[in-house]
């Protein structure tokens, strides 16, 4: 079937039976076929090829996968917790039965000492303890006195000899430690959580528990990865439905605002909708196919790209079908013709967002892999919709359709008229040069904004509303080693418990290490758990965690992971990233843009003034998150999907001007062609720019930070690329320009100019 006869297909009298069995295929797929469930990956958002993605994958190998540590951290509102220690104690032994494996490990970092009792949870297996009642520190750990297992030094432990635990520790299965300042207590609990919801669920229920059992006074707060991971998922829960609902909800409103139509924007809000939900559903189930990872955000971002680039679109086709309306009395024969102009526009849009998104599988991440792929699925889905379902669907109901404003026969047409955006061109046709050069400089002061930037968040600043267990984090810090709540790990592959106690003592004379615990080999694989003097996340902790790398450099299969140096490893993956991804979307956009327009200077011009606009929002944004929002840095990863949705969108708003500008000058030349298609263009390009700004704006639903900077940097990015760079930088440099912007193309005035402005073939439609 060739071009003319589809397009016969989709706009004919008949065409309301393709939209029809569309609509019903979409909803048998959402309904039927559903979402592939999600498996997941530990290492799915751990940059590959890293020291401690290595490390995690060799924990992985240990027969105890899928459990995950809690601490428990104790505090009292006068301060002090001594008294209230051996009911805490008897509260965790309760709390033991219910929630703990029995494969709890040794509390790093914690003053040195443990106890093992009468209860049945335990420390992990090959974890030796000291002294007749089982308590005494794991081996290699230099306890600081010789008169008493466990005690720091000097400390009265109220015994004769070597067993017992320190001061204040509580005997039993699963231990309370008090801190030096006596103001709080923890202990640590390994929990059965393989996934991020049964880690929610089961802290979910942890916390209820203690609040009922504690003491009153005290105050009982969950942290650790467990809890970490916990609190992410409670981020998601339900996200993608309140996103659905609160991107669906904008669409809307800005679609009633758009058409001022009761019912028009009914229409592509409904097909674009069920769009949104095909594409959720193939694109997880293309990923669970080739095996590429997918993590919680993916759906929510996938719905806002495909509701932002999908609705645009649709506003790009129904503007050139409500023009050709003025044109043509038939309604079939006019969306033929504004099917076969538009298509042009939003292939080509669509394919420079699928080849840029589509670069992002060359990053380190496989989570952002994944997103990569099902971003390239949504748009092609969203561009079948439209292009395919559309039609039928709007055609099907008349002209009416666009009651109160029904476009009649005859009416002038956008490209003749002189609307706000036509006056708007011959303002910049008058001085060109000046308005490239302010308009050039207004992006240069918006972009000093860079010079000023953080990279780079610390975990207690990733969250918009800072969850429990990163208060609690907060608070052990206070009265423990800032890396208790979540350690460093050495990983080697060995048997001989000697040899992990050796590293163990080559690790703790690392300057910035508070402690380092061995624990004994099991199935094969010893640990070291590290605890650093540094608060995690920061510069201090990196430097620590290169220091123990450095020490450890040339041991074999020995890895530095967990913690501060996964930290370490994402930002230097996110890092490598910019560097490789960036550079590869710019070139792949710029190719797909000059096979499109067969030209080679006018793509080059069109991707640096996206780049330029990406610059300045980043800039603003950046005194944004600083002033008003009160971010300390930006997210490591944020930079990259901002620029990749903000080029690969930011070209379409390009491209709709620059092919309605190549179809008007082989009709009135390049320099009248740029300024009629300013005035066609210009009210969709600007209801899409502000529609898709508002979408991406509403990412901030959702509390993690990482999200709200990449929609803020787009929002103000597309608001930026159509009221500025589209209006006023383009135009002029196509003014200056004139056909030589299509170099080495030669585009020169060839057709009749018409009443109506442009000389066409006759479409004939199908019956």
């Amino acid at each position: 079937m060739n071009a003319n006869a589809l397009v016969r297909l989709l706009t004919g009298r008949r065409s309301w039976i393709i939209a029809l069995v569309g609509l019903i295929l979409g909803g048998w797929m959402i309904a039927g076929l559903g979402q592939a469930e999600r498996t997941p990956d530990p290492l799915s958002t751990l940059p590959a090829g890293f020291e401690s993605t290595e490390g995690q994958a060799l924990l992985g190998e240990l027969p105890d996968e899928g459990s995950s540590t809690a601490i428990v951290l104790f505090t009292r509102e006068d301060g002090q917790i001594a008294e209230d220690l051996p009911g805490l104690g008897g509260v965790m032994a309760g709390i033991a039965e219910t929630y703990d494996t029995g494969e709890g490990a040794p509390v790093a970092g914690a003053p040195e000492g443990g106890a093992e009792g009468g209860g049945e949870a335990g420390p992990p297996p090959g974890v030796e303890t000291e002294g007749e009642d089982g308590a005494g520190p794991p081996p290699g750990v230099d306890t600081g006195a010789e008169d008493a297992a466990g005690a720091p030094p000097g400390a009265d432990t109220g015994t004769e000899g070597a067993g017992g635990p320190p001061p204040g520790v509580t005997e039993g299965g699963i231990p309370v430690i008090p801190s030096e300042d006596g103001t709080a207590a923890l202990s640590v609990l390994t929990l059965e959580a393989p996934s991020a919801s049964e880690a929610q669920e089961v802290v979910t229920s942890l916390r209820a528990d203690l609040d009922e059992a504690v003491p009153e006074g005290v105050t009982a707060q969950v942290t650790g990865p467990a809890a970490i991971q916990a609190d992410l998922a409670s981020v998601f829960d339900g996200a993608n439905i309140t996103l659905l609902a609160v991107t669906a909800s904008v669409v809307a409103l800005l679609l009633i605002v758009t058409y001022r139509s009761p019912i028009l924007w009914i229409v592509p809000l409904v097909v674009v909708g069920i769009a949104d939900q095909v594409a959720a559903t193939v694109a997880t189930r293309v990923l669970a196919w080739v095996d590429v990872p997918w993590d919680e955000s993916t759906i929510g971002i996938l719905s806002v790209l495909v509701f932002g680039a999908g609705t645009n679109y649709a506003l790009l086709l129904i503007s050139r079908y409500r023009d050709e309306l003025r044109r043509y009395a038939d309604r079939h024969e006019a969306m033929a013709v504004a099917l076969r102009r538009a298509s042009e526009a939003v292939i080509a849009s669509a394919s420079t967002v699928v080849v840029g998104v589509l670069s992002l599988l060359l990053s380190v991440f496989p989570s952002t892999r994944g997103l990569g792929l099902a971003s390239a699925v949504g748009v092609v889905v969203a561009v079948l919709g439209v292009l395919l379902l559309l039609p039928g669907a709007l055609v099907v109901f008349g002209r009416w359709i666009f009651w109160p404003q029904v476009p009649r026969e005859g009416q002038q047409l956008l490209s003749e008229s002189r609307s706000l955006w036509r006056r708007i061109g011959d303002t910049v046709a008058r001085a060109p040069g000046v308005s490239i050069l302010v308009t050039l400089g207004v992006l240069a002061a918006m972009a000093f904004g860079l010079t000023q930037t953080v990279s780079g968040l610390a975990p207690e600043d990733q969250f918009l509303e800072t969850p429990e267990a990163i208060t609690a984090s907060e608070r052990l810090g206070e009265s423990f080693p800032a890396g208790t709540s979540d350690p460093v790990l050495v990983v080697t592959r060995t048997d001989d418990a000697a040899v992990v106690e050796e590293l163990a003592e080559r690790v703790g004379d690392v300057d910035g290490v508070t402690s380092a615990t061995a624990v004994d080999p099991v199935e094969g694989i010893g640990q070291v758990q590290v605890v650093l003097e540094a608060d995690p996340g920061s510069e201090a902790s990196t430097r620590t965690v290169s220091e123990v790398r450095a020490e450890l450099e040339g041991e074999d299969q020995t890895y530095v992971t967990g913690g501060a140096a996964s930290s370490a490893d994402e930002s230097a993956g996110n890092v490598r990233d910019r560097w490789v991804v960036m550079p590869l979307i710019l070139v792949l956009v710029l190719v797909a843009l000059m096979g499109l327009l067969r030209s080679v200077l006018a793509p080059i011009i069109l991707v640096a003034s996206v780049v330029a606009t990406f610059t300045a929002a980043l800039g603003v944004s950046w005194w944004l998150f600083t002033g008003i929002f009160g971010f300390s840095a930006i997210d490591a990863s944020m930079p990259l999907l901002a620029f990749l949705f903000l080029v690969a969108l930011g070209v379409d708003y390009n491209i709709f001007l620059i092919t309605r500008t190549l179809e008007e000058a082989r009709v009135h030349g390049t320099r009248e062609g740029v300024l009629r298609a300013l005035g066609a263009t210009g009210g969709v390009i600007t209801s899409a720019g502000i529609l898709l700004a508002a979408v991406f704006a509403v990412l901030g639903v959702l509390p993690l930070v990482v999200l709200a900077q990449i929609g803020v940097v787009i929002c103000i990015g597309v608001l930026m690329d159509t009221l500025v760079v589209r209006t006023v930088l383009v135009p002029a440099i196509v003014r200056v320009l004139g056909p030589t912007f299509w170099w080495p193309r030669k585009v020169e005035p060839v057709e009749p100019v018409e009443r109506s402005g442009e000389a066409r073939e006759p479409v004939t439609v199908g019956s």
